[in-house]
């Protein structure tokens, strides 16, 4: 059974394609992954869905109501979690929760036991007085998302809701993404860290508007990453990526934080024969005065592929 479908959906700001004609479901339950760099056309998309913005062409339906001619019912119906903060910073927790309760008409005994759930799913029993701009961004988070399910709706959609969020937090925020999932709750996600999209049952990748591809964590590595990756931790990574773009058996180069990714030309090197050419890339690197620290073969990530799919795009 789906939870959301998709057809044409399109929006356009004067010339602008901001969403060009994308269609795809989501199924009930599931943790769906919107991914794409800033820019692509997520939360232009995301806003549609939850009825913020009127679609140029195409339609949706989201819990059987359609975002176009009921956008009404939508919002009644689903849960939302901006990027940007949401709460009120100069109210306190257990006001913030009484205010969003109320908006979803919560009252007497079935608000006091929503609220009893956020303030645990929170961590915040022992802050019910605290004025809700006191709290670190994890708790705001968690907080934020308590608020957006207050009412219990069938699907949360949450819109770069990890955004300046330390690790730890991220992975606790998912722990909590898994815990609705669990109970039926279909989550559609947005997020530009490629890696919390491993946790995902399912993902589409968009760019300038157009999805570019679609299917599992395991799917999509499986599909668009056939050629062997080498990653290498050197010095003057600038001057390294320039030398190896010349170099005939090397398809690609990337910055992955302090790290380069070398994807090689052909899908034809077993994990056996692939040791000359890793030490061809180090010689050749260390022929240039590069100190090459670390080199070796890794499994392709989600980042790999999106990058591989850009490349293929351009």
């Amino acid at each position: 059974m789906n939870s959301i479908e998709v057809k044409d959906l399109t929006k356009k700001f004067g010339k602008f394609t901001s969403v060009d004609s994308i269609s795809f479901d989501v199924k009930q339950g599931e943790v769906f992954g919107f991914l794409g760099a800033n820019g692509a056309g997520k939360s232009t998309t995301i806003k549609m869905l939850c009825g913020i913005l009127e679609p140029t062409a195409g339609d949706a339906l989201v819990g059987g109501f359609s975002i176009k001619k009921d956008p009404d019912n939508v919002k009644r119906n689903i849960g939302y979690m901006s990027q940007k903060f949401s709460l009120y910073s100069d109210l306190t927790v257990e006001e913030n929760i009484n205010f969003f309760g109320s908006i979803y008409g919560l009252k007497g005994d079935k608000l006091s036991k929503r609220k009893k759930w956020v303030l645990n799913t929170a961590g915040l029993e022992e802050r019910t007085d605290s004025l809700t701009g006191t709290l670190s961004t994890g708790f705001k988070q968690r907080l934020a998302l308590g608020c957006a399910v207050i009412h219990e709706p069938k699907i949360v959609f949450l819109d770069e809701p990890t955004g300046g969020v330390d690790p730890i937090s991220r992975k606790n925020f998912w722990d909590l993404i898994n815990d609705l999932s669990s109970e039926g709750i279909t989550v559609f996600v947005t997020t530009h860290y490629l890696d919390e999209a491993e946790f995902c049952n399912r993902i589409i990748m968009i760019d300038a508007g157009r999805l570019i591809a679609a299917g599992s964590p395991a799917e999509l590595k499986s599909k668009y990453m056939i050629h062997p990756i080498v990653e290498a931790e050197c010095d003057h990574s600038d001057r390294a990526i320039k030398i190896l773009e010349q170099t005939d058996f090397i398809k690609s180069t990337a910055y992955f934080g302090e790290y380069i990714h070398i994807t090689l030309k052909t899908n034809e090197i077993g994990s056996r024969d692939i040791e000359p050419y890793i030490e061809k890339i180090r010689l050749r690197l260390e022929e240039n005065g590069i100190k090459v620290d670390r080199i070796g073969q890794i499994a392709a990530s989600l980042e790999d592929v999106f990058v591989n799919l850009l490349e293929k795009d351009e």
